[in-house]
């Protein structure tokens, strides 16, 4: 059955009484495609880390416990969200070891290279122009700085349940391409237990600006 219209839209950015029952809903549906995004990242205990369109934050919970030494940032349109990752991850940003804002990742309010490590799952569909946010990121991660995106494949027939007037689904092979198009080299694409695909790439060379 496919989704109302409503209910994708407050999927892409969450607000009310609503989007806090979509954030703990995503919050358990999405645990385990996040922790394997983390997984991919192969956080070390010093790593300055990105994560766009975090959500409920508890992925960024998670990887702040890993960083001893570094520092979690994360982005996302939704107020609603932000309000909801301050008060999981409050301890975390009081000690300065986690940051949370609102904003669209076509415009990170981040200095060039100033990440190790970016993540980002079930965002890619939601953006306009791919290539705008996938550029922006790239942009604020340090030469060979790792990213991994994970996205529902528009191969997958669960794909079919998501209005197109909210989702913009895309290949494997689609996704590759965008990455690359946006200045990142060694794409590799994984899929997950949860029948997600996970693609995980290095921020190369310079990139023709758009």
């Amino acid at each position: 059955m496919r989704r109302p219209d409503f209910i994708a839209r407050q999927s892409r950015c969450p607000s009310g009484l609503l989007g806090r029952l979509i954030g703990y809903i995503m919050s358990a549906e999405t645990a385990v495609a996040n922790m394997q995004a983390l997984t991919l990242l192969a956080l070390t205990p010093s790593d300055r880390v990105l994560e766009v369109g975090f959500g409920h934050g508890r992925t960024i919970e998670q990887a702040a416990e890993v960083l001893t030494t570094g520092f979690v940032a994360g982005i996302d349109l939704s107020e609603e969200m932000v309000r909801m990752a301050e008060r999981r991850c409050r301890r975390l940003i009081r000690d300065g070891k986690v940051a949370v804002t609102v904003g669209n990742s076509d415009r990170l309010p981040f200095p060039d290279q100033h990440f190790d490590k970016a993540l980002s799952v079930h965002t890619v569909y939601f953006w306009t122009d791919s290539i705008a946010h996938l550029r922006e990121i790239r942009r604020v991660l340090r030469d060979g700085g790792r990213f991994v995106l994970g996205f529902r494949s528009k191969e997958d027939k669960a794909a079919e349940e998501f209005p197109e007037s909210v989702y913009t689904f895309y290949t494997g092979e689609q996704v590759r391409r965008l990455l690359e198009e946006s200045g990142f080299r060694g794409v590799e694409l994984t899929s997950t237990s949860g029948g997600l695909l996970m693609a995980a790439a290095f921020r190369g060379g310079s990139v023709a600006k758009l």
